[in-house]
């Protein structure tokens, strides 16, 4: 055999030998076996090359990055020295914010135990890192790249850094700069000194920058007085300022700075700088009333206030506000802003007689707010906050303590048309659909039973058409009316129109149709703006434009999408003109402008609204009964020495100077409603009757005022006179004895009780 021959043979030998695949070149390798394709790129010897030198290279940027980044000489005095203006919509200048109220102190005029407080909650390694936090600093630049919020992560030393020497600017450029800053401080200064500048440096609400200026803020003492428990308080409220402040928070606010309090002291106890025995006896101390600052006079600081919050919510820190720098256009016009004052001041203030402790005690308990809307803009043109911030620090306008009661309704009514939803016996519940109004009658189809009482126990009747029980807020009938929708429908709803999800909301409660969650009055300002602007979502928003040397903010969108149907928010429009025209808010009725409304007066009398709107103008005024110096709900009966302050009484006369003011030298329009759908009359299947509760029947007259637990009695209830394609098939029935029949009865009194909850 030759030498090729041989060769051959054993070349066909070993191909025997070989896998298939291996002696054709198997998928994804070539004859000789090496990989093919994509495969070629993504070797693991490639991959793990790659990665080792993706290390190296960020290594050496580090190195470089820390050698061309100086660390500053001297503090960021542009930031810290500059003001805020406010302005209105005109662009005149309504204050000027954002003097230092800032006194440095020694660390050893600050107690050891309030210093471990901030520590424990801040950065509890602070005595063994080297300035910065590895693995916070990698959470808080992904955090900061994918757009997620504020960077966090920061080390006391990192905040200090950006305090002293940086902005508040949340860019990964500024992150970066902290980062090598802090390094290079953490080597030059010692830990005390860098916790030292630290502590004089935080902004802590109430104006105050620096402990010594919280300490007297908070607890009218000097930083070296400091209680641990108030020290903790203070190491706590620094993450949110505004929010956690206790004499302004909200429920939210509260719950969020006890669990932060409870962390620092918790936090103490694992760190070994803190007896268990004596945490357990440890609680948050209540801080002092807050002083108003100068320039900060009547509505001005609550202005300043509801500002701030929105920018909050845009994620601009109460610290980058503090700042600086900030040039603020607000949405209120300043005669539609002057208005509703001498409103409230006409209608309300004077009216009461806050200093006779002794014979209006329910003078001192009174609490107004208000939140006036363009419909069209989503503007907030004008708002009421209280007294001014030294007699009530929180604004009453964006309180949210408080019920709407029956300004929900509506809501009720919006859920219904927009889930074609139908009564008990399949018919569709319409405007001129028919339910019995009868006084604690029993919901038909819920799980949890529910009777709810009328107001002065009244029976509108076995058959008495939506309309009319709109018109006088016949609460048997809106109970039922959520159990046909369906309560979680019902919420949906609510929320799509601009109602806040809190705690506390009765998810599958029909007592949810009386109002029973909690809102303030520019989400229900929202909402009814919603109805006005055909369904179209509005969200009320104060500020114009906000302005910076670091960047300009961005408002929210005030005007949004479709959130219920035109039919739906129309017919609502249109029901809701029936209760002005001929219901509980007659009051208000104009020829100098169209409108509708609601009011609502809510369980035990606590709280009155009048939510109202024209074309033009959306307006929610409110009242609350708030006990002096504490947040108790007392009642609002015996305001300015009447009866009981329903939604339809100073409410409702605020409501009515302010817009006649407002829309004074404007034409005024109609509602356009063109797609609102009232439903077919339906025939009566039963015959009416008007005689009212026995109950009912031996209540007082109106002119006797009697007190919360004895109400005075509402006032008749009339047919709607509001238009619509068919008349109503029944007369609303009478709940009075006296008035079986005959001509239209008397006008509503003083102070009408068609609203109020039992």
């Amino acid at each position: 055999m030759g030498r090729a021959e041989a060769r051959k043979a054993q070349q066909q030998r070993g191909a025997r030998r070989a896998p298939s695949g291996r002696a054709k070149g198997a998928k994804g390798t070539g004859g000789a076996g090496k990989p093919t394709g994509i495969r070629r790129f993504f070797t693991w010897r490639k991959i793990l090359g790659a990665f080792f030198g993706l290390v190296l290279l960020m290594m050496a940027g580090a190195i470089i990055l820390y050698f061309l980044v100086d660390e500053p000489t001297d503090p960021n005095e542009s930031a810290t020295l500059q003001s805020n203006t406010y302005r209105y919509a005109d662009g005149s200048v309504m204050a000027r914010t954002g003097e230092m109220n800032r006194e440095i102190v020694p660390l050893d005029k600050i107690p050891e135990d309030v210093r471990t407080a901030f520590i424990a909650i801040e950065n509890k390694s602070f005595y063994k890192d080297r300035g910065i936090d590895v693995m916070g600093v990698a959470r808080g630049l992904f955090n900061t790249v994918t757009g997620k919020g504020k960077a966090g992560g920061s080390t006391i030393t990192q905040q200090y850094v950006k305090n002293y020497y940086l902005t508040q600017d949340q860019s990964p450029t500024r992150k970066l700069r902290e980062l090598v800053i802090s390094l290079k401080v953490d080597q030059r200064l010692q830990k005390d000194e860098i916790l030292a500048g630290y502590l004089n440096t935080n902004f802590y609400g109430r104006n105050a920058y620096g402990i010594q200026a919280a300490a007297q803020a908070f607890y009218g003492v000097d930083a070296d007085k400091l209680t641990l428990e108030q020290g903790a308080y203070l190491a706590a409220v620094i993450q949110a300022p505004s929010q956690y402040d206790l004499a302004t928070a909200g429920p939210n606010g509260k719950r969020l700075v006890n669990i932060r309090f409870n962390a620092v002291l918790d936090n103490m106890v694992e760190m070994g700088k803190l007896d268990p025995a004596k945490r357990k006896t440890m609680s948050l101390p209540e801080p002092i009333k807050p002083k108003p600052r100068p320039g900060m006079d009547g509505q001005k600081g609550y202005l300043i206030q509801a500002a701030n919050d929105e920018m909050n919510e845009q994620k601009i820190s109460d610290a980058h506000i503090a700042a600086g720098g900030w040039n603020i256009v607000l949405n209120i016009d300043p005669k539609k802003q002057a208005a509703l004052e001498t409103a409230v001041q006409d209608e309300l203030e004077s009216k009461l007689d806050r200093k006779d402790t002794k014979n209006r005690p329910q003078d001192q308990s009174v609490q107004a707010g208000a939140t006036s809307v363009d419909p069209k803009t989503g503007a907030i043109v004008a708002m009421y906050g209280g007294q001014g911030l030294a007699e009530k620090a929180a604004s009453n306008a964006l309180r949210k303590d408080y019920q709407p009661g029956s300004t929900f309704k509506p809501i009720v009514l919006a859920s219904a048309l927009e889930n074609n939803a139908t009564t008990q016996d399949g018919k569709p519940i319409t405007p001129n659909a028919l339910y019995d109004g009868t006084s604690k009658r029993p919901v038909v189809g819920s799980k949890i039973p529910f009777n709810p009482q009328n107001q002065d126990d009244k029976d509108f009747g076995k058959e008495i058409t939506v309309q009319d029980a709109t018109n006088y807020s016949v609460n048997s009938v809106y109970a039922q009316m959520i159990v046909d929708v369906g309560p979680p429908a019902v919420k949906k709803t609510a929320l799509a129109l601009g109602m806040k999800d809190r705690e506390g909301w009765p998810e599958d409660k029909p007592a949810m149709s009386l109002g029973t969650m909690s809102a303030d009055t520019m989400e229900m300002a929202g909402v009814y703006a919603t109805l006005d602007n055909h369904g179209k979502k509005v969200t009320p928003t104060i500020i114009k434009s906000a302005e910076h040397a670091q960047g300009e903010f961005t408002p929210r969108q005030a005007v949004g999408a479709q959130v219920i149907s035109r039919q739906t928010a129309d017919t609502v429009t249109k029901v809701l003109t029936g209760v002005v025209n001929d219901g509980s808010g007659s009051k208000v009725k104009s020829s100098a402008y169209e409108a509708a409304g609601k009011t609502g007066t809510t369980e035990s009398n606590v709280a009155g609204w009048f939510t109202g709107y024209t074309p033009e103008l959306v307006t929610v005024v409110a009242m609350f009964g708030e006990e002096p110096g504490t947040h108790k709900q007392v009642t609002l009966t015996g305001t300015a020495g009447g009866g009981r302050a329903g939604g339809s009484s100073f409410p409702a006369e605020i409501w009515k100077a302010y817009t006649l003011a407002a829309l004074k030298g404007v034409k005024t329009g109609q509602f356009d409603v063109s797609e609102a759908e009232m439903g077919a009359p339906q025939a009566p299947s039963r015959s009416p009757s008007p005689t009212p509760s026995p109950s009912a029947s031996s209540q007082p007259p109106a002119s006797s005022s009697p007190p919360a637990s004895s109400p005075s009695p509402s006032p008749t209830p009339t047919p709607s006179n509001t238009p619509t394609k068919s008349p109503t098939p029944t007369k609303s029935p009478t709940p009075t004895a006296t008035n079986t029949g005959g001509p239209k009865p008397p006008d509503p009194p003083l102070f009408p009780q068609t609203d109020d909850r039992r």
